[in-house]
This record gives C-alpha cells, sequence and structure tokens, in this order.
C-alpha cells in the first residue's frame, strides 16, 4: 500500500468534486455568483471557465494516479476516501475563507440582507467535510499496526 499516493488521488478527486459542485450548482443553476465578481459579467463567466478547467485538470488526474495504484494494487482505500473528504473540505473552508472573506472575489449569496447564515453553511459544511476525512483517516491501517 501507498498510502500517501492513495491519500493524494483521493484529495485531487475531492478538489475536482467540490468545485465542480460549486460551479454547476452556485454558478451555474442558482446563479448566485461567478468565481470573480469583481469585474463585468463576461468576466465572471469566464473566471467560471478557468475554475472549470482546473477542475476537470484535478479530476483527471486524481483519476489516473487512483487506477495507477489500483492497477499495481498500492491503494489504500481508506485513505484515498479520507483524501477525498479533506480534499473536498479543504477546497470549501478555503473558498468561504479565502475567497468570500479575505480576497473578497465572490460572496455565497447577493441580493440577500445578512451573508452570515451563508457563510457559517459553507465554511461549517467544509469542516464536517474535513472531520470525516481525519476520522477516516485515524481508522485506516497503518504499516505500524500491520507488520
Amino acid at each position: 500500500m501507498e498510502p500517501g499516493r492513495s491519500v493524494l488521488a483521493g484529495t485531487l478527486i475531492g478538489v475536482g468534486m467540490m468545485a465542480a459542485v460549486d460551479e454547476i450548482v452556485f454558478h451555474q443553476l442558482l446563479a448566485w455568483h461567478h468565481f470573480y465578481d469583481r469585474s463585468t459579467p463576461e468576466i465572471g463567466l469566464f473566471s467560471d471557465g478557468l475554475l472549470h478547467a482546473a477542475q476537470l485538470v484535478f479530476l483527471v488526474a486524481g483519476f489516473f494516479l487512483l487506477a495507477e495504484l489500483r492497477h499495481r494494487q498500492r491503494l489504500g482505500a481508506r485513505r484515498a476516501w479520507s483524501g477525498f473528504f479533506l480534499g473536498a473540505g479543504g477546497f470549501q473552508v478555503f473558498d468561504g475563507v479565502i475567497n468570500h472573506k479575505v480576497l473578497r472575489v465572490h460572496q455565497v449569496r447577493y441580493d440577500v440582507e445578512n451573508l452570515l447564515p451563508y457563510d457559517l453553511a459553507w465554511i461549517s459544511a467544509g469542516v464536517l467535510l474535513i472531520l470525516l476525512g481525519v476520522l477516516l483517516m485515524a481508522r485506516s491501517p497503518s504499516r505500524r499496526r500491520r507488520q
């Protein structure tokens, strides 16, 4: 088993999947925001395209690494799942704290009186995913226990 590479594969897939959910649900279906909302709508749409391209790169890289590990029978499945939740939650928390609050490139939603419930829900969801990833990591077998 290659635990570090298994976590990496899952993390790449988790980041890519959460970016896809964010883009599809919040950028396209609900139209709450674009990746970059501090310019024209055209720039906002262009920034969404860049996010989509990056998300695809993360997904493809993660799945190629996962397939390679599985082919060589070196995949640590629980570690990969742990990485998935760590990556998804990490993306969510980074987006909520850095993009929304520090850099202010966009907010979760516009045209609402109080952003706090949206921010709390957004960041809390990410923290819960990270906690799930940590729990899975703690419950995965280590090499020391198997030797």
